[in-house]
């Protein structure tokens, strides 16, 4: 037997000792991981003329990120368009435009950044929008 071989017998039961049947546990629920990953199925557009479909106004979203203390991370306009887009997914949207992101000053945050945007129901190509 070459030395390859012998180290991988002895490796092997050292290996295999380390499977296990493990659980896991959570306290995450099922309604938060579908609300938290809603955002992806809302796509973001430019302006109408990029929809390819039938389309439905649905009413306007905004989103916030808030600095609360110095030390902290600045607000970041990409988490207030993520709040936007779960908001409008909560208004069974699937589109947003987003027609702008301010700095806003308030007494509660140290910095704060606010996105507006319109959200919509696309239906699908050449078909009427679906109730």
């Amino acid at each position: 037997m070459n030395k390859y071989s012998t180290s991988l017998l002895l490796l092997l039961p050292l290996l295999f000792s380390c499977s296990g049947n493990y659980t896991f546990d959570s306290n995450m629920k099922a309604d938060n991981a579908k609300e938290y990953f809603s955002a992806s199925k809302v796509k973001i557009f430019k302006d109408e003329a990029e929809f390819m479909s039938s389309f439905e106004y649905v009413g306007l979203v905004e989103g916030e990120d808030c600095q609360k203390k110095s030390h902290l991370a600045a607000p970041d306009p990409i988490n207030a368009r993520t709040q936007a887009r779960q908001l409008a997914f909560k208004q069974q949207a699937n589109a947003v435009i987003f027609t702008s992101c301010v700095d806003i000053e308030t007494k509660h945050c140290v910095a704060q950044v606010v996105c507006y945007g319109k959200a919509y129901r696309l239906g699908a190509p050449h078909e009427p929008i679906e109730p």
